[in-house]
């Protein structure tokens, strides 16, 4: 709804046809890559604090509006505009009760906070016992776009995953890079070189230790 007059003012109404001008087009596609841009920087910012510290782990959404998703939006003196669309540029999709049946978590860096490349290979230790009743999985998404990776044959590995390793202790390792470790194929995903990437966790069932006071389980 708050978009409603703005959209107006560049063209775009209910019931009217779409008919912008040469100049008008010029100006909305410099305001794209203006828009892409910004949003780029934005995201950065959702990760400052993390979720647990000494990480670049972090919820990708500003904490205005997880408060406003979280209350349906039944407090007019927020209306979170800048942080739907930082969140809705990564996913269409929003968590009325999260914490309780699932919970997400992203990371764009590696413990050295650079961004994850597709060349680069990467190690990811889960710790015994991860504070779930159901399962947890990682997939990763292209960074420039948000979407899956093309040309890949799997985007994720989960606690489900058929042939998932995991070591004697109960910890697991998983692996991202543009080629699997020798032995280590069933805990691989794939990246791609010449593509930033970005991991997001989902965990399914979360218990009390899931939490920021737990002090990080994950590295």
């Amino acid at each position: 709804m708050a978009m409603i007059d703005p959209l107006k003012t560049i063209g775009i109404e209910k019931g009217k046809p779409f008919q912008p001008t040469p100049r008008s087009k010029e100006i909305m596609i410099a305001a794209i890559a203006d828009a892409q841009q910004w949003l780029r920087h934005k995201l950065d910012a959702v990760f400052d604090p993390p979720f647990y510290e000494n990480t670049h782990w972090a919820l990708p959404a500003y904490p205005e509006l997880v408060k406003a998703i979280t209350e349906n939006y039944v407090d007019p003196g927020n209306y979170p505009i800048d942080g739907r669309a930082v969140s809705y540029s990564l996913a269409y999709f929003s968590a009325k009760h999260l914490g309780t049946g699932q919970y997400y978590v992203m990371t764009i860096k590696d413990k050295a906070g650079k961004p994850l490349q597709g060349s680069s290979h990467y190690k990811l230790h889960l710790p015994p016992n991860v504070p779930v009743k159901l399962y947890w999985s990682f997939t990763v998404y292209n960074g420039e776009t948000h979407a899956l990776l093309q040309g890949v044959d799997r985007f994720s590995r989960a606690s489900t995953s058929p042939g998932i390793r995991i070591n004697p202790d109960g910890s697991c390792d998983l692996y991202f890079g543009p080629a699997a470790p020798a032995g280590k194929e069933s805990n691989w995903v794939p990246t791609k070189a010449g593509f930033p990437f970005e991991v997001l966790a989902r965990f399914y069932g979360p218990e009390k230790g899931f939490s920021r006071s737990n002090g990080g389980w994950a590295t």
